[in-house]
Parts: structure tokens; sequence; C-alpha cells
């Protein structure tokens, strides 16, 4: 069993939660992600690894809550335990070699650009952050990404936090003052992600997306997380989840990431009212 140890609701809908994990401590690396069970019932969710303690061998998630189980883990309090907790899995952010790089991140994704971008300024790599949000209210994770980037522009839709305008104009922005990246690093909402690696590619910078958002099942079983890259059919939770963003094809990918939305919204509103009717 492995217990949360602390719990924090960054905005209405995003809880961070820290779990006593010493085994996957030990191996966790920034672009990794985890499969969780809330009881030995429960659905099977990966979960990216947000943070790591080695020392103390516990493991950060940070999850929204749009689905069932979600719903269910939102309800957990410190003390609780996981029934499983499995993990590190999919392969690490590449960090070897880079000096200059911007971590573009929007929405909830941003928790997980965070560890990509703590691990390559523990580097010393110089590291732009780009985080973006619709609104102030919704806003996570603004000082780890201060304490661990040299640079964080911030962007949001209406204005109410930093610049307003989409993280593309921050990147294009950037570019054009002259920075120099060896790689832009992007993790967010499918479109943006797209809209991202585009830019980059125009003015040929190298882009790696992380494709977490469309990973169901984890072990590339139920070929829900299946893409194209390059003409090729891959797995995002077996083959990445990090690919280059030139290569993907985006438009496949949100088409298919619409599939379960049905799905998880009648599980959401399941779990509320279960929760609901043990209030009463």
């Amino acid at each position: 069993m492995f217990e949360i140890l602390k719990r924090e609701e960054l905005n209405p809908t995003v809880t961070r939660l820290v779990i006593h994990a010493p085994l996957v401590a030990r191996k966790a690396e920034p672009g990794q992600f985890i499969i969780l069970r809330t009881d030995g019932e429960g659905e099977r969710i990966p979960l990216t690894v947000a943070d790591y303690d080695r020392a103390e061998g516990t493991v950060t998630v940070i999850f929204q809550v749009v689905g069932g189980t979600t719903e269910k883990l939102n309800h957990m309090r410190v003390g609780d335990c996981l029934h499983d907790f499995v993990g590190p899995l999919g392969k690490k952010t590449h960090t070897d070699g880079l000096r200059k790089v911007a971590v573009v991140g929007g929405g909830v994704g941003c928790a997980i650009a965070f560890p990509v971008a703590k691990k390559l300024h523990e580097l010393g790599c110089e590291v732009h952050a780009i985080a973006g949000f619709r609104n102030k209210d919704l806003v996570i994770l603004e000082k780890e990404f201060e304490q661990n980037s040299t640079k964080l522009v911030k962007m949001s839709d209406d204005g109410s936090w930093g610049q307003k305008g989409l993280v593309t104009d921050a990147l294009k922005a950037l570019i054009e003052a002259g920075e120099q990246y060896d790689e832009v690093i992007t993790i967010g909402p499918l479109i943006m992600m797209k809209f991202v690696c585009k830019l980059a590619t125009e003015y040929g910078v190298k882009c790696v997306a992380s494709m977490n958002p469309i990973m169901i099942d984890g072990t590339g079983m139920c070929g829900g997380c299946r893409l194209t890259v390059g003409g090729k059919t891959v797995f995002a939770c077996v083959d990445g989840p990090e690919f280059d963003g030139a290569l993907i094809d985006f438009d496949e990918a949100i088409a298919r990431s619409a599939t379960y939305h049905d799905f998880e919204r009648h599980k959401y509103e399941q779990a509320c009212n279960l929760f609901a009717k043990e209030v009463e």
C-alpha cells in the first residue's frame, strides 16, 4: 500500500499528492509516468511523475479531476493509501548535451513540464519556461517554475496573469528577439502542442512534444494511445511519451483523444453521485 503523505489543492480542479513509494522514487526521471489504482476494484490510470525525492522515498503526482477515478482520487486524504502505484514507466526526457532550452507548458500540462525544467536547470542548462493558462485562477506551480528556470514568461488568455496571449506568441517573440534554442519541449493540450511544434519547425528549431494526454492503459495493450509519427504507428506509453513534434500527426491524435470523452464524463458523474450519497 502506498500512503498519501501530503495533499494540496493547486486550483479548484487540480490537486497535488505526495506518495510514499521509495522503489519508484529510486528510479523515476522527468518524462516518465506511473499507473495507479485507488482500490482493489479501481480503474488503472496513468499519471506523470511531477516530482520525486529519492532521499525521502516520495513521488509527487498532479492530476486534474476529469473522470470517475480522478474524482475518487480527489476525495482521498493524508494517511489514506493507494492500492497500486507502479512505475516508473515510459522513456525519460532526453536532457544530455542541451545547453539552452525553451520549455512550453499549457494548463495542467505545466505539471508535466515542471520536472523537465527542474532537471535541465539542475544540469546547468539555460531554461526559458513559458507557461500558459486561461486565467490567473487556474495557475499552478508559479513559484516552482521561477525557482527552476532562467526566465519565466507568463501568459494567459484574458491577461489576468502575465501577458495576454498564447504560448506561441511568447515563443515567437523570444525567437525573433534572437534567442537560439537547442530544443523546444512542449507539454499541454494537443492543439497547443500542434502549433508550438509548427512554429518551432518553421524557425528551424527541434521541438519535442509529450503525448501523455492520449494515454489510457499505459502498457501498449489497449491501443488508445496509438499515433502516427513519421508515417509509422507508435504507442505513446511504450515508445514515448515524447516524440519529435515535427513528425507527429496531431490531427489524428486530436480526433482519437475525443473517443472516450463521453465515457469519462459518465464515470465522473457516477462518482460524484456516489460521494454525494455517502455524505447524505
